[in-house]
C-alpha cells in the first residue's frame, strides 16, 4: 500500500546513528514529518571512542544536546607510548591535541540525541528499504519488517541515507558499493574493556605504536577504558574469514604480546560484539540524486583516522534542516551539497595524511610521531614542538572548528 501524509514534507531517514538521529531531529524542527526506520531490532547501546571538535560541538549545541555531552577526558592520569614490555614514557592524550577536542562514546553522542526527539518522530525498528523509485514530486520506496518479513510501499517527499558505510539506499539509489569504496588498506578494531588493565590506574591510557600496527588505550571519566587496534594490511578481504581474534593476533604476531597487549586481546575475545572492519572512505561525484540524499558515512565516510566523522555528520544535519525550512528540495539539497563538499573533501584528504598519526607505516614515521607526541610533554621540547604543531596543523585546526551548520556563512572553504 503507498501511503502519503499529502502535506509535501514527509521524509524518511534511514539510519538510528548520530547522523540518522541529528537529521531527523533538524528535519522535525524544520517543519517535516521524519519517519526513522533502523535495521536493528533495537537501539545500539554500545559505543567507542570518538572525538567532538568544534564542527560538531556547535551543530549539538543547534539541535539541543551539547549540554548531554559530558566530556570523558580524564585529567587525573597520564597517557605513555610503551613497548610490549610496559617501559615508556608520557606522551599527550588525545584531549590535549590541537583543538582540543571533547573526548566521549558513540554511546553518549547516540543516548543524548534520541533524548532530544522531538514528539512526532516514528521510529521502526527492524525495518529496511528493499527498492527505491522517484518521480519529480516524490520517492516511493518498498520497506521490509525483517522479524515478519512483511513488506509495504510508501511515499515520501525525501528519504534521506544514513545507513553507514555500506549503506542500503546507497546500494539502492547510487550504484554497486565496490564503485564508490576507496579501501585505504587499514583494518580497525575496538572494545569497550569490561574492567581496567591491571597495573593500569584509573585514568592512565597507553599507545603501543609499531610500524604497520597499533594498539590505543583510551581511558575516560565515570568509566572502563576504551582499545583501538589499527593494522595494516594487503589483502581487505582476507581479513574477513577468520575470527577477528585470530586476526588481531595475527596482525601483532609474532612477538610475545606482552602483558598489555594480551589484556586488550582477553577483553576484545569476551566482548559481546566488538568492532572489527576495514577502514574505508566513500568517493560519490553527488551525494543527492533527485528527492534522494545520502549523509555521514554513507555519503563520505572519512575514517576514523580523521576524528570528523560525528562532528560532520551532525554539522550535515544540522544545515539540511535549516535549508529545507528555507528552499524547495531541489534548491536546498543544491546548497546543502556546495557548502559541505569542501569541507568533506578536505578532511578526507586529511584522514589519509592523519592515518600516521594513528599507525605509523615505517620506521621514519613511528619515529616522527613519537617525537612530537612525546616530545608535547617534555618540560624543555613541550613549546617548540606545540608552536610547531600549531604552525604546522593550523589550517586543519581552523577547519576541525569550522561552524559548517551554520546555513549562513560562505559556501567555500579556504
Amino acid at each position: 500500500m503507498i501511503t502519503s501524509t499529502g502535506n509535501g514534507r514527509r521524509a524518511l531517514v534511514v539510519g538510528l546513528g548520530i547522523s540518522g538521529l541529528s537529521t531527523a531531529i533538524s528535519l522535525r524542527r524544520a517543519g517535516w514529518e521524519p519517519v526513522v526506520v533502523e535495521r536493528a531490532p533495537a537501539r545500539r547501546t554500545e559505543g567507542y571512542f570518538i572525538g567532538l571538535f568544534g564542527a560538531g560541538t556547535a551543530a549539538a549545541a543547534r539541535l539541543g544536546f551539547l549540554g548531554d555531552l559530558a566530556d570523558r577526558a580524564s585529567r587525573d592520569g597520564s597517557i605513555h607510548e610503551v613497548d610490549r614490555s610496559g617501559r615508556g614514557r608520557r606522551c599527550v592524550g588525545f584531549h590535549e591535541l590541537p583543538g582540543t577536542p571533547r573526548v566521549l562514546l558513540r554511546g553518549d553522542v547516540e543516548a543524548a540525541a534520541y533524548r532530544a526527539l522531538p514528539p512526532g518522530v516514528a521510529i521502526r525498528f527492524a525495518t529496511v528499504p528493499t527498492a527505491i523509485e522517484q518521480d519529480p514530486d516524490g520517492v516511493e520506496v518498498t520497506l521490509r519488517d525483517t522479524a515478519t518479513g512483511r513488506s509495504g510501499t510508501e511515499r515520501f517527499d525525501l528519504v534521506v541515507g544514513a545507513d553507514g558505510v555500506r549503506s542500503a539506499v546507497r546500494a539502492l539509489a547510487f550504484g554497486p558499493a565496490g564503485v564508490h569504496v576507496r579501501r585505504l588498506n587499514y583494518m580497525v578494531g575496538a572494545v569497550k574493556l569490561a574492567r581496567p588493565v591491571p597495573g593500569f590506574r584509573p585514568g592512565d591510557g597507553a599507545v603501543l605504536a609499531e610500524v604497520g600496527r597499533s594498539m590505543w588505550l583510551f581511558p575516560f571519566t565515570g568509566t572502563t577504558p576504551a582499545a583501538l587496534f589499527s593494522y595494516r594490511t594487503t589483502d581487505v578481504a582476507a581479513e574477513f574469514t577468520a575470527p577477528p581474534i585470530d586476526r588481531l593476533r595475527a596482525a601483532f604476531g609474532p612477538e610475545p604480546p606482552g602483558a598489555l597487549l594480551e589484556a586488550v586481546f582477553a577483553e576484545y575475545e569476551r566482548a559481546e560484539r566488538p568492532l572489527f572492519d576495514s577502514a574505508e572512505q566513500i568517493r560519490l561525484d553527488r551525494w543527492h540524486r533527485g528527492r534522494v540524499v545520502l549523509l555521514g558515512d554513507s555519503a563520505w565516510c572519512m575514517t576514523l583516522y580523521s576524528g570528523m566523522g560525528a562532528s560532520t555528520g551532525m554539522a550535515a544535519a544540522q544545515l539540511l534542516g535549516t535549508l529545507l525550512a528555507r528552499y524547495p528540495v531541489a534548491d536546498a539539497l543544491d546548497r546543502w551539497e556546495r557548502r559541505l563538499r569542501p569541507f568533506v573533501a578536505y578532511h578526507q584528504r586529511e584522514a589519509v595524511r592523519q592515518r600516521q598519526f594513528f599507525t605509523p607505516a615505517s620506521r621514519l614515521e613511528r619515529v616522527a610521531r613519537s617525537t612530537v607526541l612525546c616530545g608535547l610533554k617534555s618540560p624543555r621540547s613541550g613549546g617548540f614542538f606545540r608552536w610547531l604543531l600549531d604552525t604546522t596543523a593550523g589550517k586543519a585546526q581552523r577547519m576541525k572548528a569550522m561552524d559548517i551548520s551554520a546555513a549562513g556563512a560562505p559556501e567555500t572553504v579556504g
